[in-house]
């Protein structure tokens, strides 16, 4: 049974600069049924250790086939959109209008998969030193949010980030190496990493990313 620390606040108590330092913390933000908002630090800890992953298999045999076009930070607010485009979903207008400031500071980033100039998939999360903190993630095709997934870690591997938040293990997610480690663990690796300086593409496409993953994952 996973333990679940969380912090209940009202929604006007989510700014940009809250969100920012909850993270430092090992926090992140969700809303709830209640209305109410609160801030969440599960244990065990879900990440995808950078160092170790690998596609699924079932996914680099179709990779070579994807006619899918990789972009960073082309469509912010419509990948949170498609995020949101669900029966039940923990964002609402506040999620909404605190990571689109976080994006237009810079901490906020949107990965995002495009076939015939049209948005099909693609993820969000907040980015500081060298940790990024996923989000949420959708798809309207096959395989257009795991596509945007590797592509990310594409990217994080290629800039020295050395961990990657995924707060919570799913089935989907371990296809991709994600693992559960203890709160106590998370919050070292969260120390050790977030103070170290690491770039991050500036926004358009980004081609050599999947170019890589081709190379490396497919043959």
């Amino acid at each position: 049974m996973a333990d679940l620390v969380s912090k209940a606040f009202a929604p006007r108590m989510l700014t940009a600069s809250a969100t920012l330092a909850a993270y430092r913390e090992g926090f992140f933000p969700m809303g709830c049924g209640d209305g109410m908002m609160r801030w969440f630090s599960p244990n065990p800890r879900g990440v995808i250790p950078l160092d170790k992953w690998r596609a699924p298999h079932g996914f680099r045999r179709v990779f070579h086939r994807l006619n899918f076009e990789a972009a960073v930070d082309r469509a912010f607010g419509d990948v949170m959109a498609g995020c949101m485009d669900r029966e039940e979903t923990w964002m609402g207008p506040d999620i909404l209008r605190v990571y689109s400031q976080l994006h237009a500071a810079g901490a906020a980033h949107s990965i995002e998969t495009w076939a015939d100039g049209r948005l099909v998939g693609g993820l969000y999360g907040v980015r500081i030193g060298g940790v990024f903190f996923g989000e949420s993630m959708f798809s309207r095709v096959s395989e257009a949010s795991k596509f945007a997934l590797v592509v990310l870690m594409e990217i994080l591997r290629g800039n020295g980030f050395g961990l990657l938040d995924v707060q919570w293990v799913t089935p989907h997610l371990a296809g991709f190496g994600a693992v559960e480690i203890s709160r106590a663990v998370y919050l070292r690796m969260l120390r050790r990493n977030i103070s170290r300086s690491c770039p991050f593409p500036a926004p358009g496409v980004v081609p050599s990313a999947a170019i890589a993953l081709r190379h490396r994952q497919t043959g």
